[in-house]
């Protein structure tokens, strides 16, 4: 069972302005997650008690929306609480991966200014810092969507080697990209990176295809190309993205940033453990020289380098947990909501 949440209010109690409310937060609320009558499980109502001409689950039966039951409550008075409010929690049965939007509408966008507006959220820091994986609990926490942004330039890197292109030749890169066909697509919440119509979010993931595309990804001509389709992926939803200049040069204007680093070593051995889950044979000394090597290309390129946005906050994950780098990173989230 999934609930979606939502409300709204009226300028005065009167039957008409209750039903004219309540048929707008139905019909946003059907529209933007694509409900169908059968998804529904039951509408559950709360009003505040100033409110008395009409009650709202009978002015949903009177909008067309009789196909579930209807349920609704008045809630105790709370001084100093929204006036004229309507609530609606919508239960329904689809799939806990799917990622549903919550509509506040008119006065009660104040209520969760997170979920009324787009809420975008900037990680950036260097690799293994644990940016991606605090992105991925945090979108799942807060119902948004991650766009690993990485993986888009990843999928770029793997490209150059499966054309036999050198990442680190400009000419020949910029020759590419009128073939680059890279897109994101969202299947049960999760991102898949598609490149030439196959989804390689498994084969991004070699370690040859990191380092290409740490080559690939200073090129000026890519970057902007990226760069512009996730501004455009940004200003339609709200999302978490991750990478090395998110809150620099991809979204300047987003309301909450962070660089999350770690220690070279730590980062290195983090790596390493992946790797070896994996099956794969690697040295640590080597990997650690690659790590640094990669911080080293990704800092000093010319072209939108790896650095820490003056007013983000700065999470050292050294010697923390990935539950306890969440808690921290919301708890910075929560001052701002």
């Amino acid at each position: 069972m999934v609930v979606i949440r939502g409300a709204t209010t009226i300028g005065v109690d009167t039957p008409e302005e209750i039903k004219t409310a309540v048929g707008e937060l139905l019909r946003e609320v059907f529209d933007k997650n694509a409900l169908t009558k059968e998804d529904v499980s039951a509408f559950v109502f709360s009003l505040t008690d100033d409110i008395h001409s009409f009650h709202p689950a009978k002015a949903a039966r009177e909008c067309g929306y009789d196909f579930a039951p209807l349920f609704a409550c008045i809630e105790p008075n709370i001084e100093g609480g929204l006036k004229k409010c309507i609530r609606l929690m919508l239960l329904t049965e689809l799939s806990r991966e799917k990622v549903v939007k919550h509509v506040y509408q008119k006065g009660a966008k104040n209520l969760r200014k997170d979920l009324s507006g787009i809420m975008n959220i900037a990680l950036d820091g260097p690799a293994g810092s644990g940016k991606s994986t605090v992105a991925k609990i945090l979108a799942k926490d807060y119902n948004i969507l991650h766009l690993d942004t990485g993986a888009m330039y990843r999928a770029c890197g793997l490209k150059a080697l499966r054309e036999g292109v050198d990442p680190q030749d400009t000419a020949a890169v910029e020759k590419l990209l009128p073939k680059l066909n890279v897109k994101v697509e969202y299947i049960d919440g999760k991102q898949h990176t598609i490149l030439d119509g196959e989804d390689v979010s498994t084969a991004i993931r070699q370690n040859e295809v990191s380092m290409a595309a740490s080559h690939i990804s200073a090129h000026r001509a890519v970057r902007e190309k990226l760069v512009e389709m996730q501004r455009e992926i940004a200003s339609e939803m709200s999302c978490i993205l991750d990478g090395r200049d998110i809150g620099s040069v991809v979204l300047p204007n987003a309301k909450f940033k962070f660089y999350v680093t770690a220690d070279s070593k730590v980062r290195a051995e983090r790596r390493y453990k992946e790797l070896i889950e994996r099956g794969e044979t690697v040295d640590f000394n080597e990997l650690h020289a690659e790590i640094v090597k990669r911080d080293e290309q990704d800092s000093t390129r010319e072209f939108s380098p790896l650095c820490k946005a003056a007013d983000a906050i700065e999470i050292d994950t050294s010697n923390l947990g990935i539950e306890e780098s969440v808690a921290l990173v919301k708890s910075f989230i929560q001052e701002k909501i």
